[in-house]
């Protein structure tokens, strides 16, 4: 299957979607989840700027999906999705900087692939999830354990200002069944594990969400994050990689 990658980017003062072949954008017109076309415009990737590549009415995320990272919590893997929201706020596109909140002293990266919805969809059966999916792309749920821990609601936790990564792209025809998801921090490698090793599978995740709310063209989930996480300092570089997407690369401020 042909791989096509979306991206969403600001050139001049104005924001459009495009397709991304090498080091060229393609500018489309209309949108993106409903047959865009093209303008017959084209843009070298180094002349714009990439920007978060959808925009979500809603963000959910599924935690402890990884049997490595419960593994040193002593923790079963649970029967059902574990669901958790992230506000559209938090969304920042890839060499922006995650902001460390006044307070914050023990914030994480989490590594991990997002999946993008294209169509409305209620009460999915998970054999019909393909048909509402319509790309991947790589994310970063930043966290702060210690209000993560401690908080009665994981608000702030998870969805602070710039603590939902994404990005670069969302890429249509990879195997998201199958792919391979890194985290990088400061050019050392410190998550490493493919997406076949998920406790709850994508089509699982989404026919599951699909049951409590309505998801929408646009609408994202992060699939959980694989290993062991650390604290990022200011300064720190924090890329994740999930293979065939590229890499989302962000600076801590």
């Amino acid at each position: 299957m042909k791989i096509t990658r979306y991206v969403r980017y600001s050139f001049e003062g104005k924001t459009s979607y495009g397709i991304l072949e090498i080091e060229t954008v393609h500018e489309l017109r209309g949108d993106l989840f409903a047959g865009p076309e093209s303008t017959g415009k084209a843009f070298d990737l180094s002349s714009v700027k990439l920007i978060a590549p959808c925009e979500p009415s809603k963000i959910l995320a599924v935690g402890r999906n990884y049997k490595s990272h419960i593994a040193d919590r002593n923790l079963e893997p649970a029967k059902e999705p574990g669901i958790f929201w992230k506000p559209p706020s938090s969304v920042i596109g890839t060499e922006d900087s995650i902001v460390i909140p006044e307070g914050a002293n023990n914030v994480h990266y989490e590594a991990e692939l997002v999946v993008v919805i294209g169509r409305h969809g209620r009460n999915i059966p998970q054999s019909e999830a393909p048909k509402y999916i319509f790309g991947i792309t790589a994310g970063n749920d930043v966290s702060e354990r210690d209000w993560q821990k401690n908080d009665l609601q994981w608000f702030r936790a998870k969805g602070s200002d710039t603590f939902g990564a994404l990005g670069p792209c969302i890429a249509q025809g990879l195997n998201y069944n199958d792919l391979l998801v890194e985290s990088r921090l400061n050019g050392e490698t410190r998550q490493s594990q493919r997406t076949s090793d998920l406790i709850f599978p994508v089509d699982q995740i989404v026919s599951y969400v699909s049951r409590y709310v309505t998801v929408l063209p646009g609408d994202i989930i992060y699939t959980g994050t694989p290993g062991n996480t650390r604290a990022m300092a200011r300064g720190d570089v924090i890329e994740i990689e999930v293979e065939g997407v590229g890499v989302l690369r962000n600076r801590v401020a």
